[in-house]
């Protein structure tokens, strides 16, 4: 299983290291054709408006392909980006999960924090940094975990979004629980 971790900006150091201490073979994601050889892929956080410059038309579109065909995880900026409705302000989504996801909403950098949430009801640690807030999930969307009453791990059948950053806790689930998601998305495809 390969997988591939877009690494134009954001801490995408911490999730490849993660990824490799469970087991999956990391493909560091720099352009848009090697998205043609992977399983699955994470889009680490970072600034949203700033991927969309990297990415340009051309590997936007790409992406967008890749994220509505195969497994992708988004953490914070990839939370925002794999969203078909972003505010604050209004900009382009992936349009691969059908929420409604509020840029900034826990406040600036100044206003990060560890929090205590939930993940698949058992306790889990989760990093807030200028972390996005999903506003509104839409049909075929699951609260994965919550911090409070808000969704903060939601997913569809192949899609996964965090506005947390689960690379900077020691606990390897959620990267785990995205694994297997992509093994499961495998298992399928040898069927058909």
């Amino acid at each position: 299983m390969k997988i591939g971790v877009l690494a134009l900006q954001g801490d995408f150091d911490a999730h490849r290291r993660r990824l490799e201490e469970l087991g999956a073979e990391v493909v560091l994601v720099k352009k848009p054709e090697q998205l043609d050889d992977i399983d699955g892929l994470i889009i680490p956080g970072g600034e949203s408006g700033t991927f969309l410059k990297l990415l340009g038309e051309k590997g936007f579109a790409k992406l967008k392909d890749f994220v509505h065909s195969k497994p992708s995880f988004g953490t914070c900026a990839g939370c925002i980006l794999l969203a078909t409705d972003i505010e604050n302000p209004k900009q382009a989504g992936l349009g691969a999960l059908d929420i409604t996801v509020r840029r900034n909403a826990y406040g600036r950098q100044i206003d990060s924090s560890i929090r205590d949430g939930r993940f698949l009801n058992e306790p889990i640690e989760m990093v807030f940094i200028r972390a996005p807030k999903i506003e509104r999930t839409g049909a075929g969307v699951e609260v994965v975990a919550a911090e409070g009453n808000d969704p903060v791990l939601v997913r569809n059948s192949k899609t996964l979004a965090s506005t947390f950053h689960p690379e900077l806790s020691d606990d390897p689930r959620i990267h785990q629980y995205f694994l297997d998601l992509v093994r499961s998305d495998q298992a399928k495809r040898a069927e058909v």
